[in-house]
């Protein structure tokens, strides 16, 4: 199916499930949508349950996240355990925005330990962008266990609070940083302490990542409009 099919299906899925947790949830409730398009997919659960603090809702980019950590450990010849401060922005989608420019491998900024800028901002962006795709055309099925990891990890970090000076992924309702809409659901650096999400300021884009950026969010708004013309979200949301 492609994105549009799936948005329409989907629809038909997650507004029901939004409005269910609305009337029997609202007061208590954290909300990881994992199933594709996973962004908004999130926004139209979110729509359906008003009652419910807006930032309750996320969609997994985490999967994106340690797809990316893992493909830079393996260039630096690392554990994992090594990159640190990296995120994805934006859609979990192939127009995704892979962040090395505030991380480091080892303590070492992670430009200088690469020292290839043009696998960072082209190889390694287009690995972690169309890795889904990659793992079902090899084995003819999806990444699950991976995903399930993935999931594992966001709501371990979300509940238990994320390792001091470091941060993750999480796509979130936009409250506006960084020049995203406000309302959708996108990929931005966060931590979490005391079991909520808040995104990291501050943080300085190079021209590349804000045109990579605006690509994302553009993508972003255009699943937006076609599940407003269905009319699962409402046109404000």
């Amino acid at each position: 199916m492609d994105r549009a099919d799936l948005l329409e299906a989907n629809g038909g899925i997650f507004a029901p499930q939004g409005r269910a947790i609305g009337q029997h949830a609202a007061d208590d409730i954290r909300v990881l949508v994992v199933g594709n398009p996973a962004n908004t997919n999130a926004a139209i659960a979110r729509a359906a349950a008003p009652d419910v603090p807006a930032e309750r809702f996320t969609a997994m980019m985490r999967l994106d996240h340690n797809r990316a950590i893992a493909q830079l450990a393996a260039k630096a010849g690392v554990g994992a355990g090594e990159v640190s401060r990296i995120h994805v922005w934006g859609n979990h989608s192939n127009t995704q925005v892979p962040d090395v420019d505030h991380g480091t491998i080892g303590g070492v900024p992670i430009r200088e330990r690469i020292a290839d800028d043009a696998w960072v901002d082209g190889e390694f962006v287009t690995t972690v962008a169309t890795r889904g795709a990659a793992i079902i055309t090899a084995r003819g099925a999806s990444s699950a266990a991976s995903a399930a990891s993935a999931a594992v990890d966001h709501v371990r970090d979300w509940v238990l609070g994320t390792p001091i000076g470091d941060w993750t992924t999480a796509a979130l309702p936009s409250r506006g940083d960084y020049g995203i809409p406000e309302g959708l659901v996108a990929g931005v650096p966060v931590t979490s302490q005391g079991g909520e999400w808040e995104v990291v300021q501050g943080l300085e884009l190079s021209e590349l990542t804000r045109t990579r950026l605006a690509a994302t969010v553009a993508d972003l708004e255009a699943e937006r409009d076609s599940v407003v013309g269905l009319g699962f979200v409402p046109s404000n949301s």
